[in-house]
C-alpha cells in the first residue's frame, strides 16, 4: 500500500502502497491515561509475543461485508483455537478499495506456521469457507508481511477503548545503514515525545529476516483519540524544541530517511477487533 504523507492521505492507495512496499521487500496497545476500569478489564497482556504478521485482504466489489461476517462469526475464534493471538482488525479511512487490515501475534515463526497449517486443515474452517464463497470468492488479493518487535517497543497490551480510537500505521524507510540511528532516535527521544503530546505508542517493529527492506524499514502503530487530536498532537510534536534539537543532532551527518521515506495510513477498528 502506498502510505500517505502524515498530513493528507488517500487511504485506498495507502493501504496497497504500504503492504506492497513491505512485501516487495505484534498489535500492541497501551491504555490511554484516562482509561476506565471497564477498559482495564478488557486489556490483555502477552509479553512473550514478539513475532507478528500484518495481513491485508483486498475484497471483490461488494464482498467486504461478507468477509467481515466470516471473521466475526468464525475466523477470529478459529484463529484463537489454533493458538494465534488476534491483535487488531481495521479498515482504512476512507476505504475505497474495500480492504481489511489485521495484525496477528505469535511466539515465533515456527509457531505461526504450525498454527496456520492446523487452521487450514480444520473441518470447521473448510465448511465455513465453502459456505461463504458459494456465490463467488470474497478476495482478489492477500498480502502478508512478517515483523518482529524492536528492543524499545512497549510490551504487548491489547485493550478495547470506548469510544474506539483512531489508529495510525506508519512506515519509515531509511538511507542505507541508518536504521540503527533511527532506532536510537525513537528509543531516546521520539517515543517519549509522542506520549508527551497525547499519542499512544502501540508497537514498533522491524521486518523479520529474509524480506526485502529488512535493513532499512521501521513500522509502527499509534493510537489517537480522533482525527483532530491526531493533527493537533503532530503539530505540537513538530514544534517542540526538544524534538527539533533531537532531530538536528541525529542528522548532523546527513538525513536518516530517504526522500519520501515517511508513509502513514489512518485506520478505524471494526466491531470485532480486540484492540479499539
Amino acid at each position: 500500500m502506498n502510505l500517505r504523507s502524515p498530513r493528507k492521505a488517500r487511504p485506498a492507495a495507502l493501504v496497497s502502497a504500504l503492504v506492497s512496499a513491505l512485501c516487495s521487500l505484534c498489535w500492541i496497545a497501551v491504555l490511554p491515561p484516562t482509561a476506565t476500569a471497564e477498559e482495564a478489564r478488557s486489556e490483555t497482556t502477552a509479553t512473550n509475543l514478539t513475532f507478528f504478521e500484518l495481513r491485508t485482504y483486498y475484497t471483490h466489489e461488494g464482498k467486504l461485508d461478507a468477509l467481515l461476517k466470516r471473521f466475526r462469526e468464525h475466523t477470529v475464534a478459529l484463529f484463537e483455537k489454533h493458538g494465534m493471538t488476534n491483535v487488531g482488525y481495521w479498515v482504512p479511512v476512507p476505504n475505497d478499495e474495500q480492504i481489511l487490515v489485521y495484525l496477528m501475534a505469535y511466539p515465533d515463526r515456527q509457531a505461526r506456521d504450525a498454527s496456520w497449517k492446523a487452521f487450514m486443515a480444520d473441518p470447521e474452517w473448510k465448511a465455513t469457507y465453502a459456505a461463504s464463497t458459494k456465490d463467488g470468492k470474497l478476495l482478489r488479493k492477500v498480502d502478508s508481511v512478517f515483523l518482529q518487535s524492536t528492543d524499545y517497543s512497549p510490551a504487548l497490551k491489547i485493550a478495547a477503548s470506548d469510544p474506539a480510537r483512531l489508529f495510525e500505521l506508519r512506515r519509515y524507510t531509511t538511507e542505507t545503514g541508518k536504521l540503527p540511528n533511527l532506532d536510537a532516535r525513537f528509543r531516546d527521544h521520539t517515543i517519549g515525545l509522542f506520549g508527551k503530546h497525547g499519542m499512544t505508542n502501540l508497537v514498533y517493529l522491524h521486518l523479520a529476516p529474509d524480506q526485502e527492506g529488512t535493513e532499512n524499514t521501521l513500522v509502527y502503530l499509534l493510537a489517537h483519540q480522533d482525527s483532530a487530536s491526531r493533527d493537533a498532537s503532530f503539530d505540537a510534536f513538530r514544534d517542540d524544541p526538544q524534538w527539533q534539537t533531537a532531530k538536528k543532532a541525529s542528522e548532523a551527518a546527513g538525513p536518516l530517511l530517504i526522500k519520501g521515506g515517511v508513509q502513514s495510513l489512518l485506520l478505524e477498528p471494526v466491531d470485532f477487533s480486540p484492540i479499539k
